[in-house]
């Protein structure tokens, strides 16, 4: 099964992939607008990461895996963990490491920051889907 089919399949992925990428072009944006503004690409994407994932908790929550009626302070406070780790250490950890191979690649440092933030939002997008499925929005089983 292609991932196409995986996506018309499963509407909560195909839920996912929307709220993403609304998400990711928040984040992009604000990267850019505050590197534009002179703020060092490490801070400025922690300050874009911060704030789009406040946005990405309430669209998970409620758009993407419709969780009502469970322990909303555990669901955060999973969710903050997971979200920080996989944007401020892998994206951050990728965007150093990839943008200067690709800024030489490109001959161009906006291009190469930009291809090494796609790289990093890969990363952090699927580290991200799998544990919010598996242990953040996690609907619980009825007891018998």
């Amino acid at each position: 099964m292609n991932l196409i089919e995986k996506i018309k399949n499963n509407p909560q992925l195909l839920r996912f992939g929307l709220v993403g990428g609304a998400n990711t072009a928040l984040d992009f944006g604000l990267l850019f607008g505050f590197k534009a503004l002179g703020v060092p690409v490490e801070l400025a994407n922690i300050f874009s990461t911060g704030i789009a994932f406040i946005f990405s908790f309430f669209a998970n929550k409620k758009y993407t895996f419709k969780t009502t009626g469970t322990n909303v302070m555990r669901e955060l406070i999973l969710f903050i963990i997971v979200t920080l780790v996989g944007l401020w250490v892998i994206q951050t950890a990728i965007i150093v490491i990839a943008e200067p191979p690709l800024t030489a690649l490109f001959h161009n440092s906006g291009l190469g920051l930009f291809a090494a933030k796609l790289l990093a939002t890969v990363a952090s997008l699927t580290w991200n889907y799998l544990l919010y499925s598996r242990v953040v929005f996690k609907k619980s089983k009825p007891t018998s």
